[in-house]
């Protein structure tokens, strides 16, 4: 493998890792939040139809990342989401019905 190549892959293995449309339909409820709250977003809950994209606008609803790294990725992100959202729509509009939003610090609330 080249550089380029090993650079590419690297990529877009990265940007799957941080998917948040893989983060949110693939994982369940409580892995998913879980990211959203070590990043200590603002956001409540999120839906499940569009949730990549809702979990991505999540992540860029948090205290400021210092780091430059996130946002880019993110905005990255924001457009593979929307396109895999849009694929799995029949299968998170039936979890919405069933299940609801995902609340994200439903945890530290019960406690």
């Amino acid at each position: 493998m080249t550089l380029r190549t090993t650079a590419v892959f690297s990529a877009v293995t990265l940007a799957l890792s941080g998917c948040g449309t893989l983060n949110t339909v693939l994982r369940d409820d409580q892995a998913a939040t879980r990211e959203l709250r070590k990043q200590k977003t603002y956001c409540q809950s999120i839906p499940r139809v569009y949730s990549g994209l809702a979990f991505d606008f999540c992540r860029l609803n948090a205290p400021p990342d210092y780091t430059g790294v996130l946002v880019p990725l993110v905005l990255v992100d924001l457009a593979a989401s929307g396109i895999a959202d849009t694929v799995v729509l029949p299968y998170t509009i039936y979890q919405q019905s069933a299940l609801g939003n995902m609340g994200i610090y439903w945890q530290q609330r019960r406690s």
